[in-house]
């Protein structure tokens, strides 16, 4: 199995490529869902790494692939400009999900 990068940006693809992880660049909704729809056809990925922005800008999109598929796995990942998550989305996560502070 191996990993597959969507992203928005060519830097995160060119510093992902160096780890050995193919990928491609694109900036549109039907962009987007063509190549998550190639990339889940083919038989050798197991992860899908998208930026976090896609996650922020289409969430119905990538909600809808995750809620349909099991694999591969969608992964969303920070770019180069860092994460737009909040400190704590762990714990605030695990805390929302089993209802127990920690």
């Amino acid at each position: 199995m191996r990993m597959y990068l969507i992203s928005d940006n060519v830097d995160t693809l060119t510093g992902m490529r160096l780890a050995g992880v193919d990928g491609v660049v694109v900036h549109e909704k039907e962009e987007l869902r063509n190549a998550i729809e190639t990339a889940m056809e083919d038989p050798d990925v197991g992860i899908v790494l998208l930026t976090e922005r896609f996650g922020r800008e289409f969430p119905e999109l990538i909600d809808e692939i995750k809620l349909k598929r099991t694999m591969p796995l969608l992964i969303e990942i920070p770019d180069r400009h860092g994460t737009g998550r909040k400190k704590d989305f762990i714990t605030s996560y695990v805390n929302e999900a089993i209802g127990l502070k920690l």
